[in-house]
């Protein structure tokens, strides 16, 4: 795998790393690239949580403007529109992945999240954001619309008026109005960062892996489905979760007055 992106598995818990510091995580080509094949490991069966998170003093400002403007002189050169391809062949395969992954995903926002960066961290099932990080849209700032799924995660998290105005009017964001808008579950200090992000993202590696699939399942569901579609969807979810090992686990310990030890399964 890339430089640009590094990957690491240890007792359940995939961490993969941007890395590209000096470019503050922009994502060029090899990065997005080596983000998607990193992505697609994690769906490793042997990992049970996945921590997203970045080196340097920004979490990745989105697309690397610098190759991004050679690449659109060079489609306007040849005639082609290959440039805006990425949206399907990178950033579409990245969202998915972090959404539908059957898997808890943390984010560890240790700086500023911008553009498809920011939709990296809203595609997160729970984000860990440093004190001195920020978020911000970006898109119509530089006459681009939504991509990197925050037209659906963002609205979701903040509500359509809210979103509405952070795409319309792209602003820094920092990280309490983030907390307090619903953007960012847990804010700490920057030098704590790294080590809450991996303590929360360890005891979900260590948690009911396919109860927190169920649970990203039903949330996901229940954003765009009726009440009584929803609880069919929870009964059906329900019953597999009820199958499962760990819930045997689970219950054995509570008579026992035991702490469960879960094997993700």
């Amino acid at each position: 795998m890339a430089d640009t992106v590094l990957y690491d598995l240890t007792d359940g818990l995939a961490t993969i790393t941007l890395n590209r510091p000096d470019a503050m995580n922009a994502l060029n080509i090899e990065a997005k690239v080596a983000l998607r094949d990193a992505l697609q490991e994690a769906a490793d069966p042997a990992v049970r949580a996945v921590l997203l998170t970045a080196t340097g003093r920004a979490f990745c400002v989105g697309q690397d403007l610098k190759e991004h403007i050679g690449l659109l002189m060079e489609d306007r050169a040849n005639g082609s529109g290959s440039t805006m391809t990425t949206v399907r062949e990178h950033y579409n395969p990245i969202v998915t992945a972090l959404t539908e992954m059957p898997k808890p995903v943390v984010a560890g926002v240790n700086g500023v999240a911008a553009g498809a960066g920011a939709g990296f961290a809203m595609a997160a099932d729970y984000r860990v954001v440093a004190d001195s990080a920020s978020f911000n849209t970006s898109f119509a700032g530089v006459a681009l619309t939504a991509d990197s799924g925050m037209s659906w995660t963002l609205p979701r998290l903040i509500g359509q008026s809210r979103a509405a105005d952070l795409l319309l009017f792209p602003r820094n964001i920092s990280a309490q109005e983030a907390h307090d808008l619903g953007i960012a579950n847990k804010v700490v200090p920057a030098d704590e960062l790294a080590e809450t992000a991996a303590a929360v993202a360890r005891k979900l590696a260590q948690g009911p892996t396919a109860a927190y699939a169920a649970i990203k399942e039903s949330l996901s569901y229940g954003a765009g489905h009726s009440l009584a579609e929803t609880l069919g969807k929870e009964d059906e979810l329900q019953v597999r979760a009820g199958a499962s090992e760990d819930h045997r686990i689970a219950v054995e310990a509570f008579v026992k007055k035991e702490k469960p030890v879960f094997l993700g399964r």
